[in-house]
């Protein structure tokens, strides 16, 4: 059901964030700036699973991703949704069978699927960050990693300053560099070289903006902050934190770890949901890159990313 005229009060609306490792779906109702959640999943699908860096997605990654949006479209029509908006981002977006997944979700799950380019999915992550409460008037450099791409934004409670997305997601970069477990020195070193090639733009922005603070949107960063607080005995919900402040010494810890562990490790670690147990290694280790090159040492995670991002410009 699908209509654009009922008071934003009103509005119950569902967004879905189609990612290259996991699609989510939340549905929510009431003001922007305090939304009400119904209803939250998300499915860990993997569609740049073996395609990633070939440009297509996969036929079991494909099978995978119509079924999810068929069971997304049958949670949607049992919270009597108002409005629609499905956002896909890197993997869609760069696959060659892309526009065919969408027409295929359409004529399948009668849903139609908006492909937004980097410089759209930066804005909505900065508008998501914002609507988490963690931006001041100091500048911040906010990092999403996503499976296929990164989004860096520069900016503060007041304003974007600079966006770029890069095409270096974790995906991508496990698949070029995270080939045996643990990843051997040789890989990480590499890898740094790899993101000294490809970041150059950051580097000039950030020289110019200098951000005092980096705040990771979601993912990763959640995983990373559920990992710290359960180590301390402590309960975490992520539900009730929309935004965490690290402790340096526990975060590079962490990551330390994360960068010599093997997969079984991983999984025996409580707080790494399984669709991140392997890409939390490349994850780690372009969090301490950029900590270390821009010298960032305070570290916020906000839950808040694209999809509150996109939900915030349809509540408004």
């Amino acid at each position: 059901m699908q209509n654009e005229n009922v008071p934003a009060i009103n509005k119950r609306v569902a967004v879905m964030d189609l990612g290259t490792n996991t699609f989510h779906l939340l549905i929510a109702e009431g003001p922007a700036d305090n939304f009400n959640e119904i209803f939250h999943i998300h499915e860990g699908v993997k569609l740049g699973e073996g395609g990633i860096n070939k440009g297509v997605i996969q036929s079991l990654a494909f099978e995978r991703g119509i079924t999810t949006m068929q069971r997304f479209q049958s949670y949607i029509q049992a919270h009597e949704v108002h409005i629609v908006k499905a956002i896909a981002t890197s993997a869609i977006r760069n696959a060659v069978n892309g526009n065919d997944f969408i027409a295929q979700v359409k004529e399948k799950a009668g849903i139609q699927i908006e492909l937004i380019n980097g410089e759209q999915e930066a804005a909505y992550i900065y508008n998501g960050i914002k609507a988490s409460g963690c931006l001041t008037e100091d500048n911040a450099l906010v990092m999403d990693i996503g499976g296929g791409s990164v989004e860096f934004i520069i900016g503060n409670k007041d304003e974007v300053l600079w966006k770029q997305s890069f095409e270096i997601g974790a995906a991508r970069l496990m698949d070029k560099f995270h080939q045996t477990d643990p990843i051997p020195l040789q890989s990480i070193k590499e890898l740094t070289r790899y993101l000294d090639g490809k970041l150059g733009e950051l580097f000039k922005a950030a020289l110019q903006f200098k951000p005092s603070v980096l705040i990771g949107s979601s993912g990763a960063f959640e995983s990373f902050a559920e990992v710290i607080e359960l180590e301390k005995g402590k309960p975490f919900d992520l539900k009730q934190t929309k935004v965490y402040e690290f402790d340096t010494d526990d975060l590079l810890d962490l990551i330390e770890r994360l960068a010599k562990s093997t997969h079984a490790k991983r999984t025996a670690i409580k707080g790494i949901i399984p669709v991140r147990v392997d890409m939390i290694v490349v994850a780690s280790l372009i969090t301490i890159y950029i900590m270390q090159k821009l010298g960032l040492t305070d570290v916020t995670m906000s839950s808040y990313s694209l999809k509150e991002g996109v939900l915030a410009d349809m509540l408004a």
